[in-house]
C-alpha cells in the first residue's frame, strides 16, 4: 500500500509522468478499439477503398484530437502564444518547444493504430484488392474484365458464393497481407531507427538553448498550478469572510444555541491580501492576464507592487481593529 502511494504522489507531482501516462494508456486503448472492432468490408467496386483507408486513417485523426484534448499542456501553450505580452515578452522558442512535446505525445496512440491496422492486414486486402494484377493468379484467367474486377473485390469476403471456390482468392488475400506487414514493419523500423538517431545524436550538440527552454517550460506549467492553487485559497478565504458578515446578525443567537463562528486567528494565513469586493478581484484577475509579472523577482514594479498591497492590507486590517474596538 505504501509503494502504491508513493508512485500515486509521483505522478501527481510531476505533469510531464502523468503526460506520458495517458499517452501509454491511449496507445492501450487504440489496440483495444481495434481488436473489439468488427471488421466488414463491403466487397464492392469503388467502396473498398474507401472502407479500408478509412477504418485505418480515420479513427487515428480522432486520437490525435483526444490526446491534443487531455494533454493540458495543449492549452497552456495556446494561451501563451495569445496572451497580451504586457510585462513579459513572449518566447516563441518556448511554445515551439511546448508544440513539439504536444504533438509527439498525441501522435502515440495514431501510429499505434495504424501500425496495428498495417500488421493485421484487413484494411489493407480491403482497400487493394481491386488493384493487383490478375495476371499473377491463374484463377482469374478466365474470366472478363468485368467479372475479374468484382472477383477482385470479392476477396476479402471468403464467404462470398462468386469467390468461395476460387483457388486464387486466397493467394491475393495472402499477397496483400505480406505488402501490408511489409509496410508496417518498415515503418516501425523507420521510427525506431530515427528515435535512436535522436537519443543518441542529442548530447553531441550545444545544450544550453535546449536547457533553457525547457525550464522556462516547466516555469511556466507550474506557475499555472501555483496560480490556480493560489486562486483557490484566496476565493475560500473571500468566501469564509462573506459568509461571517452574512451571518453576524446572528452572531447572538447562535452563541445562545452553543454555536460559535469559526474566525481566523491572528496567526493564521490571510489570503485576501486586502482584496474587499468583487469588483477588485476582477481587476486583479485581469491584470494578472494583461499583463503578467516580468521574471525577476527584484524587479522595481514587483516591489512597488508588493508594497501597495501590504499598505493596503495592512491599512484595511488597522480598519478592522478599530471596528472591533
Amino acid at each position: 500500500m505504501e509503494k502504491f502511494k508513493m508512485v500515486f504522489q509521483y505522478f501527481q507531482s510531476n505533469s510531464e509522468s502523468i503526460m506520458n501516462g495517458i499517452c501509454g494508456l491511449l496507445a492501450l486503448a487504440s489496440v483495444k478499439m481495434y481488436k473489439s472492432m468488427e471488421f466488414n468490408c463491403p466487397c464492392l467496386p469503388n467502396y473498398n477503398m474507401a472502407y479500408g483507408m478509412g477504418i485505418m486513417f480515420v479513427p487515428p485523426v480522432a486520437l490525435f484530437l483526444v490526446g491534443l484534448m487531455v494533454n493540458r499542456q495543449s492549452v497552456i501553450m495556446i494561451e501563451e502564444w495569445k496572451r497580451p505580452t504586457g510585462y513579459r515578452r513572449k518566447d516563441f522558442a518556448i511554445v515551439k518547444y511546448m508544440c513539439t512535446n504536444v504533438i509527439q505525445r498525441a501522435m502515440v496512440a495514431p501510429v499505434v493504430w495504424i501500425l496495428t491496422a498495417l500488421l493485421d492486414g484487413k484494411c489493407f486486402v480491403c482497400a487493394f484488392s481491386g488493384s493487383v494484377d490478375p495476371d499473377k493468379f491463374p484463377g482469374f484467367a478466365n474470366s472478363t474484365s468485368l467479372e475479374l474486377q468484382l472477383l477482385l473485390n470479392k476477396v476479402p469476403c471468403k464467404d462470398d458464393a462468386l469467390i468461395r471456390n476460387n483457388t486464387s482468392r486466397k493467394a491475393v488475400s495472402t499477397y496483400l497481407k505480406c505488402w501490408s506487414q511489409a509496410f508496417g514493419w518498415g515503418i516501425l523500423l523507420l521510427l525506431i531507427v530515427l528515435a535512436f538517431l535522436a537519443r543518441s545524436l542529442k548530447p553531441c550538440f550545444d545544450q544550453t538553448a535546449f536547457l533553457q527552454t525547457r525550464y522556462w517550460s516547466n516555469y511556466i506549467d507550474i506557475e499555472q498550478k501555483i496560480f490556480d492553487e493560489t486562486c483557490c485559497a484566496h476565493a475560500r478565504d473571500f468566501a469564509h469572510k462573506c459568509i461571517l458578515y452574512f451571518f453576524e446578525s446572528m452572531h447572538n443567537e447562535m452563541k445562545v444555541r452553543h454555536f460559535t463562528l469559526n474566525k481566523k486567528s491572528d496567526d493564521e494565513e490571510d489570503h485576501l491580501h486586502g482584496i474587499t469586493d468583487h469588483e477588485q478581484v476582477n481587476n486583479l484577475l485581469k491584470s494578472w492576464y494583461q499583463s503578467k509579472p516580468p521574471l525577476c523577482i527584484n524587479h522595481p514594479t514587483l516591489r512597488q507592487h508588493a508594497k501597495a498591497k501590504n499598505t493596503a492590507y495592512n491599512e484595511d486590517d488597522d480598519n478592522e481593529k478599530q471596528t472591533d474596538v
